[in-house]
């Protein structure tokens, strides 16, 4: 099980200690559930789930495909892959999920904009 959290961490160029942090976990929680001498409740791999809004049966060895479909657009997966990857734009990334192509570009336009005025 831990070695689909380890992919989840890579997909989402992201760490352990990111996500502990984020959703309040002890610091030992993961390296304890790597080296086994642990595992997190249900509650716990929920709530991990969420925060990579993956389905828990993703965790419990089921197929699950990691590639959401939010974006039939090509155009529009790609210009949320840009903010994925800009780590000034990603919470625009995490808000964009479910925004028209038209939004996400504003949107995007908006923070560009701010950014040039600094």
């Amino acid at each position: 099980m831990y070695d689909k959290f380890k992919d989840l961490l890579e997909r989402n160029h992201t760490s352990a200690y990111r996500v502990a942090k984020d959703l309040g976990f002890s610091q030992s929680m993961f390296p304890n559930w790597k080296s086994g001498k642990s595992v997190p409740k249900k509650d716990k791999i929920q709530m991990i789930a969420d925060y990579f809004n993956v389905p828990l049966s993703y965790f419990y060895g089921e197929d699950v495909p990691l590639e959401p479909a939010y974006y039939i657009d090509p155009e529009v997966a790609e210009i949320a892959q840009e903010l994925h990857d800009d780590t000034a734009m990603r919470g625009l990334f995490k808000a964009a999920r479910g925004l028209s192509k038209e939004d996400i570009l504003k949107f995007k336009e908006i923070i560009e904009g701010y950014e040039r005025g600094k």
